[in-house]
C-alpha cells in the first residue's frame, strides 16, 4: 500500500514538472511573439498637405521614438502632389485635405489607392490683425475673393484696400475652401497673390495691411494664436465645439493616402496617428478626432 503510493505521488511530481516545462515553453513563445509585433523596421515617405503635414510630423517623431528601426520623412507639397506621387509610387503616404479623386491627374487610377480618415480639421477665414471686421457672411466672402469688394469698407470695415492671400490650385486647403464657402462662384486669380504652403500664408498675411486668406486651425495654436486675426462666419466662431455641433461650415477631413493596402510599418504609422494613443496630441495641435465627427460630411 505504501509503496502503491509513493508511485502515485512519483507520478503526480513528475507531471507537475513537465507542465511546468511546457508553461514556461508556452511564455518564453508569447514573449518572443511580443517581441515580434513591437520589432518594425523600414523606411516611410509621406508628402502632401501642409495643413496634416504638422500633426504627420508630431506623430512621425513619436513614432519612431517608440519604434528606433523605423524611419520617417514629412514634406509638403500641397494635396496633389501627394495625392500624385503616391499613385505613381514614389512614397508610401500622401497627405491630402480631400479624397484623392479630387486631386489624381489620371482619375483612372483611383481605384488602386486606399484612403484613410485620420483626422478633422477646420479652417478659419483670416486677416492681418489690423482689419477691424470681426464677421463676414458667406455671401460677403464669396464677393471679396470673386473680385467684386475690393475694399474693406465695404462690409463695414475701414477705408482701405482688401489683399487677397490665395493658395495654388493644387492645395488641398483651396479646394476645402472652394467646396465649403466658394460653392458655384468662381476664385479669381487675377487678383492678390498666391502662396505655396500654409506656413508662408500665415506670415504673408501676417505681414500684409489689408490682407485676407484661410488657413487650417492647426496654424492658429500655441504662440501662433493670436499671431492671426480670425473672422467669424456668419457670426459663428471656428471653434472644435461649433464645427462638431454642425454650426460651422469650413472644415474637412484629412487623409492619408496609399497605394492598395498600407503595409507594415506604413499601417501601424497611420493607426498610431488617428488611435487612441495619439488623440490628445492630435486635439492639442488643432485637429478633431474622426470619432468626433460623426454625422458631418
Amino acid at each position: 500500500m505504501k509503496r502503491g503510493l509513493k508511485i502515485t505521488f512519483a507520478a503526480m511530481l513528475l507531471t507537475g514538472i513537465m507542465a511546468g516545462c511546457n508553461n514556461t515553453k508556452d511564455d518564453k513563445s508569447t514573449s518572443s511573439s511580443d517581441n515580434k509585433k513591437v520589432e518594425l523596421t523600414g523606411t516611410i515617405s509621406a508628402a502632401g498637405s501642409t495643413a496634416l503635414q504638422p500633426l504627420a510630423d508630431e506623430a512621425a517623431t513619436e513614432f519612431m521614438a517608440k519604434y528606433p528601426s523605423v524611419s520617417i520623412t514629412v514634406q509638403g507639397g500641397g494635396s496633389g502632389t501627394g495625392v500624385n506621387q503616391v499613385s505613381a509610387g514614389a512614397i508610401q503616404i500622401g497627405n491630402s485635405d480631400v479624397p484623392a479623386a479630387e486631386k489624381l491627374e489620371d482619375p483612372s487610377k483611383a481605384s488602386e489607392l486606399n484612403e484613410v480618415k485620420v483626422a478633422g480639421i477646420g479652417f478659419s477665414i483670416t486677416t492681418n490683425k489690423e482689419v477691424n471686421v470681426d464677421s463676414l457672411t458667406i455671401k460677403q466672402i464669396q464677393d471679396i475673393f470673386a473680385g467684386k469688394v475690393t475694399n474693406w469698407k465695404e462690409v463695414g470695415g475701414k477705408d482701405e484696400k482688401i489683399n487677397v492671400i490665395n493658395r495654388p490650385a493644387s492645395s488641398g486647403t483651396r479646394a476645402s475652401f472652394v467646396n465649403a464657402i466658394m460653392k458655384d462662384v468662381k476664385v479669381n486669380d487675377s487678383i492678390g497673390t498666391v502662396q505655396d504652403s500654409s506656413g508662408a500664408l500665415e506670415q504673408a498675411v501676417n505681414s500684409t495691411p489689408g490682407s485676407i486668406s484661410y488657413l487650417a486651425n492647426s496654424y492658429l495654436v500655441g504662440d501662433k494664436k493670436d499671431a492671426l486675426k480670425t473672422v467669424k462666419i456668419d457670426g459663428v466662431e471656428p471653434t472644435t465645439e461649433n464645427i462638431v455641433a454642425g454650426k460651422y461650415p469650413f472644415y474637412s477631413y484629412e487623409y492619408m493616402i496609399t497605394k492598395g493596402e498600407a503595409k507594415s510599418p506604413t499601417k501601424e504609422y497611420i493607426e498610431f496617428l488617428s488611435g487612441d494613443e495619439f488623440s490628445a496630441k492630435l486635439k492639442e495641435m488643432g485637429y478633431i478626432p474622426v470619432s468626433e465627427m460623426s454625422g458631418l460630411k
